[in-house]
């Protein structure tokens, strides 16, 4: 692709979701998710392999759809209440539009299915801006209208989401799929706590996305797309390999790492608000995802090649890991000791 035009559509992904997530009228937050849009569909559709066109077009038409439900929402609630304010979401039909829509730009249970092909058609880099960036504007979409949405409806969305994430994740061999059915997990937890404490969903966020972005910029620089080529990997960058297998259970939440804190925070919340059971069920459900990313961090790290046959190992790359990978490595594995400045800060 050519580099200005990357450039004018990078810039664009930025402008709409700063646009959305600065506006509080209802048309220029869709503005704002329009322009996101038509700017990362080129971006998906660069490699013009069939792949990467399918993703595009599956894409394209959930968005649309979703940014369609999002205009009559409004459209709706404007015509009962008079008000185009973000804050001002009153009218129960357009709350309960409102939630399906975001839930399909989002990937949630049970409009996930666009999400895992997608990325999958997609290149590391523009899966990384899907799982991430692209996720930004409706969240804060969702984080403004929290106190007019319905608890149960997306208390729902949320079990299902975990639940569905976790169980679907469990016979991928594609690391991109794996990550996307981890990122529809990810985003259960999120769900479940927003309306109760909005906050904490967005610290939730922060720190998937640092660790999200950790993942899918090490396996960018190894290039594995699959677990097969991950036996191998070991021998090419053990350094980033090691890093790397922290952050994946990290993102597990296993508790010395940084990806437990959010979920001890979110448990904690759940029981103030006398929502045991479902507090259980949901960390229940994290057993899933921890398998899978064991099964990952097992094939990236203590599995080595056969060594049957008379072929010397892959020579070990000289490209050493970029400082932002490691930066973002030690964000994603030793925060959790910070945690009372984090929960203070947010």
């Amino acid at each position: 692709m050519n580099p200005h035009a990357k450039l004018v559509f990078t810039a664009s992904l930025l402008l709409g979701t700063s646009i959305t997530i600065s506006s509080n009228h209802w048309i220029l937050a869709w503005t704002g998710l329009e322009i996101n849009t038509l700017a990362i569909i080129p971006l998906i559709s660069k490699s013009h392999h069939p792949r990467a066109i399918e993703a595009t077009i599956k894409y394209f038409l959930t968005q649309s759809a979703a940014s369609a439900l999002i205009l009559f929402s409004s459209l709706a609630n404007a015509w009962s209440t008079g008000q185009w304010d973000i804050t001002q979401l009153n009218h129960p039909t357009s709350c309960l539009v409102l939630t399906m829509a975001i839930a399909i730009k989002l990937g949630l249970v049970p409009f996930h299915f666009w999400f895992p092909e997608v990325l999958q058609g997609s290149s590391m880099i523009t899966a990384l801006l899907l799982s991430t960036l692209m996720k930004l504007p409706p969240i804060t979409l969702l984080l403004i209208t929290s106190q007019s949405l319905n608890p149960p409806l997306l208390t729902l969305l949320a079990i299902s989401s975990a639940l569905i994430g976790g169980w679907m994740g469990l016979n991928q061999t594609q690391t991109r799929k794996i990550l996307a059915f981890s990122s529809i997990s990810h985003l259960g937890w999120m769900i479940i706590v927003i309306t109760y404490n909005p906050h904490l969903t967005l610290l939730t966020f922060t720190l998937y996305t640092v660790m999200t972005t950790t993942v899918f910029l090490s396996l960018n620089q190894i290039k594995v797309l699959k677990l097969s080529t991950m036996l191998i990997s070991w021998t090419k960058t053990p350094t980033l390999n090691a890093a790397m297998m922290l952050t994946l259970l990290s993102l597990a939440g296993l508790p010395p790492l940084t990806g437990f804190m959010p979920k001890w925070f979110i448990i904690q919340e759940l029981t103030k608000q006398e929502m045991t059971p479902t507090a259980t069920i949901i960390a229940m459900l994290s057993l899933l995802g921890l398998f899978f990313y064991l099964r990952l961090a097992y094939h990236s790290t203590i599995t080595l090649p056969p060594n049957s046959s008379n072929h010397m190992k892959l020579w070990r790359t000289n490209k050493t890991p970029s400082t932002s990978t490691a930066i973002l490595s030690a964000l994603s594995t030793s925060l959790l000791p910070l945690s009372p400045l984090i929960i203070t800060m947010f």
